[in-house]
């Protein structure tokens, strides 16, 4: 089994990830290079204390009577190293390459005036032993215990705690590089033709600045363009309602005849396609309509007595009691849109509202009609695409009225689903958040 290691997948684990292992390399490198200097510095002191203590003591033992170098020895002990009146332990020669540093500090300090041999004492505890014979014949054995050079038992807490100076020094340089990009990610996110855009702040480092001007210089044009293709729809639907309506009155001055019903049906279809074009591009740009609060019960028992007053099969089930702020023109637009599509194709159409998790609500349009095949469910939502294949706008309609309600909903910050019932029939679900602040 292999441990496959991947690449983090954010910017910020990316830098974290960088900056704390050339931190710890750097400072692993610097802590190392500071000790080999500390060990090599501490090496050369001792190594020249051996020197002076060791030609000291032997001088010592030299110049004392027999009988009083026993008390002396107490004296002249040190940590690793000692010395013995005698000949020692048997061992094997120290020769070869592989010798401690400081056997030849003790055959600088001693080996003019005495003649030294050096065995290697095996045991648990491995050392060494130099023998010689003072002036007066007498044995005398310097035991030495090589030991590593102790470590100050502070210095790990600050290397750790330098560590931890340079991991929080690593976050906060993370955080400040990519909290820029993090609102500006947010602002594309929210970039919505229906909503009003986020303003970036535009203040920090040049860099950020430069990135969100040029942000809302972007946005600020995306907003004229279509601003201006707003008007230019709309300036278009103008003038070609005063054409139409001279036909109009002119087809009404001929004969009756065949000719003269299709040319009204075109005249009404061209005027329908022209208000519903319309919509449309509103619907895409937003409308200038102010939120307020409503009762949604209310709001959709007003909605299904308008249809039952006029005679058709439209039925409310469910109570939630929300209050929910929304735009109640642009959300009764999307209601009739679904509803009229529901009664179009299957003559009947049922409202259910459902509480759901956290703050949000559905509300579903149900109908027994035909339904959708699930590969044109997505399609329908787009503008000017008809499941109906005939050119008849009374059976095939215009193709915008789904789009414009999807447009509709994204724009009161919710959404639109559609899906097949169990049974045939359509579903069409609106999501919506209650204290939706959404502005249109």
């Amino acid at each position: 089994m292999k441990l496959a290691l991947h690449w983090p997948r954010t910017l910020a684990s990316r830098l974290s990830l960088i900056f704390l292992i050339g931190l710890a390399l750097a400072q692993g490198l610097s802590f190392a290079a500071q000790s080999y200097e500390r060990y090599q510095s501490a090496k050369m002191t001792m190594l020249g204390n051996l020197e002076s203590d060791v030609s000291t003591s032997i001088a010592i033992l030299d110049r004392l009577p027999a009988a009083e170098r026993p008390a002396w020895l107490q004296r002249l002990q040190r940590r690793n190293y000692g010395y013995l009146l005698s000949a020692g332990e048997p061992g094997q020669p120290l020769d070869g390459e592989d010798v401690p540093v400081s056997m030849y500090s003790i055959k600088n300090a001693l080996g003019r005036d005495y003649e030294l041999a050096f065995n290697n004492i095996p045991g648990p505890r491995q050392h060494y032993q130099a023998h010689l014979r003072l002036a007066d014949g007498s044995p005398v054995t310097i035991d030495v215990r090589p030991a590593l050079m102790p470590m100050s038992p502070w210095l790990p807490a600050v290397l750790l705690g330098q560590l931890l100076v340079l991991i929080l020094c690593a976050w906060l340089a993370v955080r400040i590089a990519v909290r820029p990009l993090t609102r500006l990610a947010q602002a594309v996110d929210s970039l919505d033709p229906n909503t009003h855009g986020v303003h970036l702040d535009e203040k920090g480092p040049l860099e950020v600045v430069h990135a969100a001007k040029a942000f809302n210089a972007l946005q600020a044009r995306i907003g004229a363009y279509l601003k201006e293709r707003m008007q230019l729809l709309a300036a278009i639907s103008h003038d070609l309602q005063t054409p139409i309506t001279r036909m109009k009155l002119r087809a009404e001055f001929m004969d009756d005849s065949a000719e003269k019903d299709k040319l009204w049906n075109d005249l009404s279809e061209m005027e329908h396609l022209v208000r519903e074009g319309v919509a449309y591009a509103r619907s895409i740009h937003g409308a200038t309509e102010a939120s307020c609060r409503i009762d949604l019960d209310a709001f959709l028992d007003s909605l299904v007595f308008d249809y039952q007053d006029t005679g058709q099969d439209v039925e409310l089930t469910g109570k939630n009691g929300a209050l929910i702020d929304t735009r109640p023109h642009a959300l009764r637009r999307v209601l009739v849109n679904l509803v009229d599509n529901a009664l179009k194709f299957s003559g009947a159409a049922r409202i259910e509202v459902q509480a759901q998790a956290g703050d949000r609500l559905s509300v579903k349009v149900l109908d027994r009609g035909p339904g959708i095949s699930e590969e044109q469910l997505a399609e329908v939502l787009k503008p000017f695409y008809r499941v109906e294949s005939s050119r008849n706008r009374d059976t095939g309609g215009t193709g915008l009225g789904l789009a414009i309600a999807q447009q509709l909903a994204v724009a009161l910050g919710g959404s639109l689903r559609l899906s097949n019932r169990q049974g045939g029939g359509l579903c069409a679900e609106l999501i919506l958040v209650s204290g939706n602040q959404a502005s249109l």
